[in-house]
């Protein structure tokens, strides 16, 4: 049968629904770049939008989503740590889910399971809706080709013009198992920690292609899966003020001292920021979004200076 053929049993078959009917408004693009002054991301969030800086109004409000489960894609970065705080606060249940893909150390793996208890410890509720956690091997990348996130190399860029940190397709397969273990489990609500505000040029972090692989996984496995990018637009900043928000100063507390994102896994000397080596592109991303935090919020938050 040649591809043509395929056509109309395809037409046939699928659900009639569009394809944009597949991507909410919580990936709408802003218009403009949205300067991080003019962000009122705590009037933006106290009504628990999913929809958190782009179009508030247009967001799906926390009580309509209570009775559901979701799957988070955790690492134990600071991230997706944020990330948990943010999907504890809107969903019925969290199970979480971790990747071994062959990566060049196992701290920030072994990070997680102390983040998750810690978290749960947190609030009564966030203990009650913490679900199973799983981890999943997908260490083909090795097989693939070296990076700087696989192998023992200097980190830098390369000809491409991307940080050789950049391992290809990772996050597109990250959300490929996750939505194939969300429908195995009949989870429609999938979580990813990504953004392409502070970041280091992955293409596949940007809000493009988490809309096409939503379309992509909704088509192919003929669901409804919605794929939601708490931190897309937000700088870093916006993100350590996103987990006071979301959990306080405990919650920042935790985030800073228990999750990990340093590329070369150096977890000696506690930073104001946390732990890292802070030279690599993640611990500089991380510990300049502190200091924004640190000096724009005036809250006693352990770490930082009085000066």
């Amino acid at each position: 049968m040649y591809w043509r053929d395929t056509i109309p049993y395809v037409r046939e078959t699928m659900p009639r629904v569009s394809l944009y009917a597949t991507m909410p408004t919580l990936y709408k693009r802003p218009s403009s770049g949205i300067p991080e002054e003019n962000i009122n991301l705590a009037s933006c969030l106290s009504a628990k939008c999913l929809n958190t800086i782009t179009g508030c109004s247009k967001g799906t409000q926390m009580n309509s989503l209570q009775s559901e489960p979701a799957l988070l894609i955790f690492s134990g970065g600071q991230d997706s740590g944020t990330c948990l705080g943010w999907a504890l606060n809107r969903f019925d249940s969290v199970i979480t889910v971790g990747f071994n893909y062959g990566q060049r150390h196992k701290v920030e793996m072994d990070c997680r399971r102390t983040v998750r208890e810690k978290t749960a410890a947190l609030e009564p509720g966030w203990g009650a809706r913490l679900g199973e956690d799983i981890i999943l091997n997908l260490d083909l990348f090795q097989q693939i080709g070296d990076t700087a996130m696989t192998s023992e190399m200097l980190i830098a860029m390369d000809d491409k013009g991307y940080p050789n940190t950049f391992v290809p397709g990772r996050n597109l397969m990250f959300m490929a198992a996750a939505a194939a273990l969300a429908w195995r489990k009949g989870i429609r609500h999938i979580i990813i920690g990504v953004c392409e505000t502070d970041y280091s040029g992955y293409p596949d972090c940007r809000d493009d292609a988490v809309k096409s692989m939503q379309v992509a996984l909704n088509v192919g496995m003929r669901s409804n899966f919605s794929i939601h990018t708490p931190l897309m637009w937000l700088t870093k900043a916006q993100t350590w003020e996103m987990a006071r928000f979301e959990g306080g100063e405990a919650f920042v507390e935790l985030v800073r001292t228990e999750t990990h994102t340093c590329y070369l896994g150096t977890r000696g000397e506690l930073h104001p920021w946390g732990y890292g080596c802070g030279e690599c592109p993640s611990c500089r991303l991380r510990a300049h979004g502190w200091e924004s935090f640190a000096s724009h919020t005036g809250i006693p938050v352990k770490g930082v200076s009085e000066a």
